[in-house]
């Protein structure tokens, strides 16, 4: 027997009211060698039992054979396979001494479920291929429902489902009954999306399935239905679709009214990671090589340049960062450039945001001050704003704390356009120094 104290044991089983702790101060708790993990030394939860024979708790045994480590760690004898049996015969002991001391503040462990195996989840992504191919609706319902519960139970089951091929599957079971009847399918195509959102990257072959024009008409369906998870999920896939390849934007774009529903969702702001995925697939929308002016033309229409300065009024550095990231995409268009100096507020915060944010704002700040300063209408007044605002002043400061290159090539740029109207403004100040300001802290 080993008596250790139940208080001191670090990261063992915790109880909501340790009585024997407060009760009998001075009481300690036998704890039975074998029930202790040779690694953790703490009460194991889910023994289990290497080709050494050694008992070991799953937890603890997984971290090691995950640190690169090959041998047994209590005989040092090279692993033969790294299965991992679960002794129930000890954790049936561990779980009736719990019983036993109750009394003493132990609470009983619970039994633990089986990890998923690769060969459980390739058995479940064939029958749900099978299931698909016979349009078999409820078969399919059923497995779908049953990954869910997998990877509900851990992070490893997780990543187990996901190194199987079980994203490019889904995918396929996405396309499949979105051709068929969306309203008809509708969930088991939203439970589908719900596991494909932390599936990615999918490969090639899985993202193609989600690129094909049905997938993306069910999404863009999704979005329309307002239901709050649904349309989550659907950006979330929407944003990494994209990210991954670009070939797929102008397709979703060519569907009616995708933009009213991605701006609707940004100016509700229900949920700040579904707001910051709409930002990037707008972006994607409209600075990718296949983007139309039509596409831009509906955005500036809906008035996502007013939407973006109210979000960078906002101090979310994360947020300020994708909202200058469209700003400065509009501004690769004529309409936008016109759109952007027609608000009173562009020029002010584009200023204002230089050194104030984060490196990556103050790159797209200059970026989009320079395209309105050059703009052939009206730039020589977006010149003149951007002195009075101490727009000239900023950028010297960004010379003197540094910045990339591309940045300085712009800030350099800036700088000789903005020096040929300091005659026209009286209230230039040229004795002012900005050596004492830093660059933000990232």
């Amino acid at each position: 027997m080993m008596i250790l104290s139940w208080r001191r044991r670090r990261g063992g089983h915790r109880t909501s009211k340790p009585a024997f702790v407060e009760d009998n101060p001075g009481m300690d708790l036998a704890i039975p060698t074998h029930f202790l993990c040779p690694i953790s030394l703490d009460l194991m939860k889910d023994p289990v039992t290497l080709s050494t024979g050694i008992t070991y708790d799953r937890e603890s045994i997984e971290k090691w054979i995950e640190a690169g480590n090959e041998i047994c760690p209590v005989t040092n004898q090279v692993l033969e396979n790294f299965d991992q049996i679960p002794n129930h015969a000890i954790r049936r002991m561990i779980q009736d001494w719990c019983v036993e001391n109750c009394a003493r503040g132990m609470e009983r462990i619970p039994t633990p479920r089986i990890p998923v195996a690769p060969r459980d989840v390739l058995e479940i992504c064939s029958k749900i291929m099978t299931a698909t191919q016979r349009g078999d609706h409820k078969k399919c319902m059923e497995l779908v429902e049953k990954i869910k519960r997998w990877g509900r139970e851990s992070e490893r089951n997780k990543k187990c489902i996901i190194e199987n091929g079980s994203g490019c599957v889904l995918s396929a079971l996405f396309e499949s009954f979105s051709s068929i009847s969306i309203q008809e399918h509708e969930y088991l195509l939203g439970e589908t999306l719900s596991l494909l959102i932390w599936m990615f990257p999918l490969g090639s072959e899985g993202q193609s399935k989600l690129g094909t024009a049905p997938s993306l008409r069910c999404m863009a369906w999704f979005l329309k239905e307002r239901n709050i998870s649904s349309c989550q999920n659907v950006i979330l896939v929407l944003k990494e679709l994209f990210s991954s390849d670009e070939k797929h934007v102008n397709a979703f774009a060519e569907i009616e009214g995708v933009e009213e529903d991605l701006v609707k969702i940004v100016k509700e702001q229900t949920c700040p990671k579904s707001t910051k995925a709409s930002l990037m697939v707008i972006f994607h929308l409209i600075s990718s090589s296949t983007s139309s002016e039509k596409t831009i033309s509906i955005f500036l229409e809906l008035g996502l340049v007013s939407l973006v300065l109210e979000i960078l009024a906002g101090p979310e550095r994360s947020m300020s960062e994708k909202a200058l990231r469209i700003l400065d995409s509009i501004c690769n268009w004529e309409q936008g450039i016109k759109k952007a100096s027609d608000n009173a507020l562009t020029m002010p915060v584009l200023v204002k945001k230089i050194l104030r944010v984060s490196n990556l704002a103050t790159d797209f700040s200059v970026s989009a001050i320079l395209k309105l300063c050059k703009s052939q209408e009206g730039g020589d007044h977006q010149q003149v704003e951007a002195l009075q605002l101490g727009g000239f002043h900023k950028l010297l400061v960004l010379l003197q704390v540094g910045c990339g290159e591309k940045t300085k090539e712009k800030v350099t740029e800036l700088l000789k356009l903005l020096n040929q109207q300091r005659g026209r403004l009286d209230c230039f100040d040229s004795s002012m120094d900005f050596k004492y300001l830093k660059r933000p802290s990232l």
